[in-house]
């Protein structure tokens, strides 16, 4: 009987091991690890913002074709996010439901970035005749900067869906904004590695070109970041259903259910016990639905489910899409604003003219003012901290939309160097908003859920939509914008210059200002 009695309470230990409690308060060391990876990520960013034209205009890219490199990674990741999210939900990997995912998408990050930074090299390796040779550079770095941005967009949701998974709801809060706070430091540092001339320094003599050194700096800080930010905190794996049931039965069986339930009333566990599910077998790694049914589902579906989310989530999306709309819109093209609006110059003259010396210069400068938007995107990241409890989550949003419309109309109207340099700091307000606020509404919405099937006895386990799809509908949402734009703003462009760009991002910020004002649900 005593052995009968230990092995019952052995399994009913594991139950709450393999995650049933609410997860426990992470250490501020914990956290900065799993944010690190926002660094790795957004430093490649920064080196791709800043050389990707140059590396696109070195290997040849005729015009025509710009478009289609901006255009398929968007489409792909607006396609394929909803199933990622779906598929993470269900992954049953012993390491966890949301990191192969991310180690899978930080891989092809690296492998992305690699063609992009050194397809001409690739290609000059192989391949000696020089007409071939262009051609093939040009296939390869397209196809670099497509598999780099997918990725890129692709590994925020998984990000946050970890995040959701393993911390509470005060440490979802403080992991969010040391995400955004490392997002804006790595871009930051990005910026001003693209700014240094490499080729001057040991590692310019020693390898072919700057692009090298670049990719061998970029590659490195993300494997570090990667590394960190997977061994950060561990993930309960998820069980086959079917032994999660036999596991049930054999707890049940002397402990009745309703005792469970009972400790769930009480505040110990915060789900029942058929929400965990725990690993079958060591590296048993595939990403299988629980049911047949969502084992078939397809984007269709996928689609279906996610127009029959309930209306504060999809608010919420159409928010956070016009949001994207308007930073991108005007980070797209500022460089280019910088050039030819503020500075006057003419990327369409000869080389060696004062006036595309003079829009070199404007795009330099346009460079380090999207450095100080990523310093500022970090600063109020820590402001947002001290502000919540204040304005609460619906003033962040406003005020983010609202600076964001009102700095962008006025560089529209008034542009000037030092003005428009001071302004650049209120992009960062914007960017750190659209990095945290949507994400904690998300987590808001579960919580409250989950609350609620709590308090009416039901079962809060992993039936119907999970947060990782939730993450992906959001993420869903800047591949969307980026079609819209590589659709429509380059065409507005060619036609009204690019000042049309700080004018349009004024104008759908500010409209997305009264969107989130008066449409956005805000649980109290």
């Amino acid at each position: 009987m005593d052995s009968t009695r230990e092995k019952e309470e052995a399994l009913l230990r594991s139950v709450v091991t393999a995650g049933a409690v609410v997860p426990r308060k992470r250490s501020v060391g914990r956290l900065v690890m799993h944010s690190m990876v926002m660094f790795g990520r957004e430093f490649c960013y920064a080196v791709e913002a800043a050389f990707v034209t140059p590396v696109l205009l070195s290997v040849g890219l005729p015009k025509n074709l710009y478009s289609l490199v901006w255009l398929i990674s968007p489409i792909l990741g607006f396609m394929l996010q909803p199933v990622v999210g779906s598929a993470s939900d269900h992954c049953t990997c012993s390491w966890g439901r949301r990191r192969p995912y991310i180690l899978g998408l930080g891989i092809i990050m690296l492998l992305g970035m690699a063609l992009y930074l050194n397809g001409d090299v690739i290609i000059s390796a192989f391949n000696g005749e020089r007409d071939k040779q262009r051609t093939w550079a040009i296939v390869i770095t397209m196809l670099g900067v497509v598999l780099f941005d997918f990725a890129a967009d692709f590994i925020d949701g998984p990000i946050k869906a970890y995040l959701f998974d393993v911390c509470s709801h005060q440490d979802k809060e403080k992991g969010l904004h040391y995400h955004a706070l490392f997002t804006g430091l790595g871009g930051a540092l990005g910026y001003m590695t693209g700014a240094v001339d490499w080729g001057q320094t040991v590692l310019g003599y020693s390898l072919p070109s700057e692009f090298q050194v670049i990719f061998f700096f970029a590659a490195l800080v993300f494997l570090i970041c990667l590394t960190l930010h997977l061994r950060s905190i561990p993930e309960v794996p998820l069980r086959d259903e079917n032994e999660e049931t036999k596991f049930l039965l054999e707890v049940t069986e002397s402990y009745k259910y309703s005792s469970i339930e009972e400790e769930i009333k009480n505040g110990y566990l915060k789900s029942t016990c058929t929400e965990i599910k725990a690993a079958a077998k060591p590296g048993n790694c595939t990403v299988t639905a629980c049911t047949e049914d969502q084992k078939r589902m397809t984007l269709k579906s996928l689609l279906k489910t996610l127009l029959s989310m309930p209306s504060h989530y999809r608010y919420l999306c159409v928010s956070h899409l016009l949001g994207w709309m308007a930073f991108l819109s005007n980070m797209l093209f500022f460089t280019d604003f910088m050039g030819q609006v503020v500075y006057q110059g003419s990327p369409y003259a000869p080389h060696n003219s004062t006036l595309y010396l003079t829009y070199k210069t404007g795009v330099e400068v346009g460079c380090w003012g999207l450095c100080v938007n990523a310093i500022s995107s970090s600063v109020y990241s820590y402001l947002q901290k001290i502000l919540l409890p204040y304005v609460g989550l619906k003033g962040l949003y406003f005020i983010g939309y609202l600076l964001f419309g009102l700095s962008t109309g006025l560089i529209g109207l008034f542009p000037n160097v030092f003005s428009t340099l001071a302004l650049c700091s209120l992009f960062g307000v914007m960017s750190s908003t659209l990095y945290t606020v949507p994400f904690h509404l998300i987590a808001e919405y579960h919580r409250e859920e989950e609350n609620l099937k709590l308090q009416d006895g039901e079962q809060t386990g992993d039936q119907g939509r999970g947060k990782g799809i939730d993450c992906a509908a959001l993420t869903c949402m800047v591949q969307l914008a980026q079609i819209i734009l590589g659709i429509g703003l380059g065409l507005l462009v060619s036609i009204a210059g690019s000042a049309i760009t700080v004018i349009s991002a004024s104008t759908v910020a500010l409209i997305g200002c009264c969107f989130v004002a008066f449409c956005v649900r805000y649980v109290d």
